[in-house]
């Protein structure tokens, strides 16, 4: 990958040094890379597991300078157009991904697509051969995980998950962000998780496998993560040292935990649900007692909105040890983070995909 051209105005050898590290993704030596295969370039973030360790490493180093000097990255985008596809309604991720755009000099264009899903009114490669020829960037916050990855694999520009019902990516990212900023060293991090296997647990455990965590997912039987999620997640986590593990009681997934995680029982789509699944997973809401099970230190995480009196009390989610809204901010430095390393280092897939 390129060295960064998004940052002429660092003002010192240190921070240079640093931000090349992070879009080169703490390359070998010279000599070592010219004798080595190319390394892939990053093109789309889809899913978590189009990171390899070395790049999901590299966006939290990225994160963590521009968050630390955001006035360094404010033309780093300039004359980039990136345009917001959202079939789900949305508060964070909207104005976390406007708002990161414009502060890196960028024009950001939102398109509601909440009465009509993408690819209704016309095919979802036509849209992307057309949207190629426009704007930059795509970002996608979408029910099917295919409408993602069809408008990826048909795009010659970079496609971005900002959710699906399959994977959350930018959330997970953040949520690792927020725990180095806690813990420092992340393959020391002992993570719980407890409630639904959705995509937000579908995305930390692929994160925790690349970043090398302990991570133990407490479901109710029947609501586990995906099989094949799981199996990859395994297979990563076989060279970092990570540890992946899904358990159906919420006190072992919570015990001697670094941090506790939930999110809602009933995601958007799912409402019909609410009822059945509020029975089901009254015992893994995490109350003041399930959370004394975690190590002393521990903190509280979820990715917002929060119900307060369903998966969390008000006692834990309200208390000094919740870092719900650290979590939320880091939606923006990681988000621009993602953006710097798909845009601002020229990387760009051309010439533009044929038609077949």
């Amino acid at each position: 990958m390129k060295s960064p051209d998004f940052d002429p105005e660092l003002d010192n050898q240190e921070d240079q040094a640093m931000a090349t590290r992070s879009v080169e993704n703490n390359s070998v030596d010279n000599k070592a890379a010219n004798d080595a295969p190319a390394a892939p370039v990053l093109t789309d973030l889809t899913a978590m597991s189009d990171l390899t360790p070395a790049e999901a490493h590299g966006l939290l180093e990225l994160a963590a300078l521009v968050k630390a000097r955001p006035a360094d990255f404010r033309t780093a985008l300039a004359g980039k157009q990136i345009v917001l596809f959202f079939e789900k309604p949305s508060f964070r991720t909207r104005l976390t991904f406007e708002s990161g755009i414009y502060s890196l000099g960028g024009h950001a264009m939102f398109v509601d697509q909440l009465t009509s899903r993408i690819g209704e009114r016309e095919p979802v490669s036509d849209m992307a051969h057309n949207l190629e020829r426009w704007v930059d960037a795509l970002v996608l916050r979408t029910y099917s995980h295919e409408t993602v990855t069809e408008l990826a694999r048909f795009a010659s520009i970079p496609v971005i998950n900002a959710l699906s019902d399959h994977e959350h990516p930018c959330q997970a990212l953040a949520d690792f962000l927020t725990l180095q900023e806690k813990f420092g060293d992340l393959s020391q991090v002992r993570l719980a998780y407890v409630g639904d296997g959705n995509n937000v647990a579908h995305s930390l455990m692929l994160g925790a496998a690349l970043f090398g965590c302990h991570i133990v997912v407490g479901t109710p039987k029947g609501y586990e993560p995906s099989a094949g999620v799981l199996a990859l997640a395994r297979k990563i986590a076989a060279g970092t040292g990570a540890v992946i593990e899904v358990v159906n009681d919420p006190v072992e997934a919570v015990k001697g935990a670094a941090a506790v995680y939930t999110d809602v029982w009933a995601s958007m789509g799912q409402e019909s649900e609410i009822g059945e699944r509020a029975r089901i997973f009254a015992s893994y809401r995490v109350t003041p007692e399930l959370f004394a099970k975690a190590a002393p230190e521990a903190v509280f995480m979820h990715c917002l909105p929060a119900h307060r009196g369903e998966e969390v009390e008000a006692a834990v989610i309200d208390s000094p040890a919740s870092v719900v809204f650290d979590q939320a901010e880091n939606r923006l430095h990681i988000q621009k983070a993602i953006l710097l390393q798909l845009l601002g280092g020229g990387a760009r897939r051309l010439p533009t995909r044929s038609f077949s």
